[in-house]
């Protein structure tokens, strides 16, 4: 699939590409660049990896969005459609596309999800960012005939130049999870790294969407938001933690399980992104699905546990690296395509919310240009006995942990 999927990209995006699209470029030249974009809704069928497009076909209507949001799009742009394809053959018109940032994009996260983001037709510009072994990187992803121009970053001298004009942030940096390395660990050493990127984005793009990779997201997310409100430009609406992780897993699990196709799975996965404190909702699995208590039991446990499921089986080699590239790459497209004006993009996410009691919740949301749109908040309504136990059962480990990351950023600041 991966190689029909690059052959169709290449092919669909030479169309007037005779600039040198795939190049590496010095971040010196940057702001005289060639930045180019094509009409996205053209051009998105041809990237179907991370989205199951209605343009594909029209078997993949449920696919990660669910079938009433499909139903909704085809909706929406069947009506738009002949009127596109006239205006395409008379005057193809390139427009600025999407800048998107990678902050940690020599590391094991970061590699193979620069290399799902070059494939994608809505980015012009590639920003690479890590402390070391950066431009080799970027060097082979430059390679690459799709569109986006890759520039590479290295230290912190350069990280406010990488950041100038972004329109999405992704920050896997930091240490991976190591066989028996608590969350504590993670925190430990991750925090100030998160910290010290945000402070960085705030200075330079604070309009951007910032999404946050770095474990452990229940309390990386609300430090980010603690830095951003501390410089003064904080925007609740495009701060999200990275749980789309969970989503995927859960999608899996359960068509395997019950022997689904895997296009048509949708599951919401709410609370934060570890351990008891990630919930996939079963019961509202699409397509609707009937699960024993026993199957409710060991999907939930193993969706909760899959993380280490991948730390123990490569034997303290890695973590979840590829699958979380693939996860991370679908929530920057969702972005994109919110950004470029689909109105119809629901994705799980880790965000500030009032669905709970709790300040940052992960639900299910809808994506447009300014962000969150809208909590999906009727997800939480009919929940069964053992989804609401659950539920209240995350939300003190939940709790401790925002108040952890709140607490370390204010502290961190008042010793500053």
């Amino acid at each position: 699939m991966m190689g029909e999927m690059a052959a169709a990209t290449a092919t669909t995006l030479s169309v007037g590409s005779a600039t040198s699209f795939g190049s590496i470029v010095s971040p010196k030249l940057q702001s005289k660049s060639f930045v180019a974009k094509y009409n996205t809704r053209n051009y998105l069928k041809s990237f179907s990896g991370l989205k199951a497009d209605a343009f594909v076909r029209r078997e993949s209507e449920s696919s990660f969005l669910g079938r009433e949001s499909s139903a909704a799009l085809r909706s929406s742009i069947t009506r738009k459609t002949q009127m596109e394809k006239q205006r395409s053959r008379n005057n193809f018109q390139p427009q600025a596309s999407y800048k998107v940032a990678v902050l940690g994009a020599a590391g094991g996260i970061g590699q193979p999800l620069a290399l799902l983001i070059k494939m994608s037709p809505l980015v012009s510009s590639l920003h690479l960012y890590d402390i070391a072994n950066v431009k080799g990187v970027a060097a082979d992803l430059s390679h690459c005939n799709t569109p986006a121009q890759v520039f590479d970053f290295t230290g912190a001298s350069e990280l406010a130049n990488c950041l100038k004009g972004l329109d999405v942030v992704v920050i896997p940096a930091g240490v991976p999870r190591k066989t028996g390395m608590t969350q504590d660990d993670l925190f430990n050493i991750n925090a100030n790294i998160v910290k010290g990127l945000v402070e960085a984005v705030a200075d330079n793009c604070p309009d951007a969407f910032i999404h946050i990779i770095s474990n452990p997201v229940n309390s990386t997310v609300p430090i980010a938001a603690e830095v951003l409100k501390q410089k003064g430009v904080c925007d609740p609406k495009k701060l999200f933690g990275v749980t789309t992780l969970d989503v995927v897993r859960a999608n899996t699990f359960i068509a395997q399980k019950k022997n689904l196709r895997l296009i048509d799975v949708d599951v919401p996965v709410i609370g934060g992104h570890s351990g008891i404190t990630i919930l996939p909702l079963l019961s509202k699995t699409k397509p609707s699905t009937t699960f024993t208590d026993k199957e409710v039991q060991e999907l939930t446990v193993r969706i909760q546990n899959a993380g280490t499921e991948v730390v123990e089986a490569k034997a303290g080699a890695g973590s979840a690296t590829l699958s979380m590239a693939y996860a991370a790459a679908r929530f920057v497209e969702s972005s994109l395509r919110a950004l470029d004006g689909d109105a119809d993009v629901y994705e799980c996410s880790y965000i500030e919310s009032n669905l709970t009691e709790l300040p940052f919740f992960a639900s299910r949301v809808k994506l447009g240009r300014n962000g969150v749109e809208a909590l999906i908040s009727s997800d939480l309504n009919g929940l069964t006995e053992y989804e609401e136990k659950a539920l209240e059962a995350l939300k003190p480990e939940l709790k401790a942990s925002i108040e952890k990351g709140m607490a370390y950023a204010k502290k961190e600041t008042v010793t500053a």
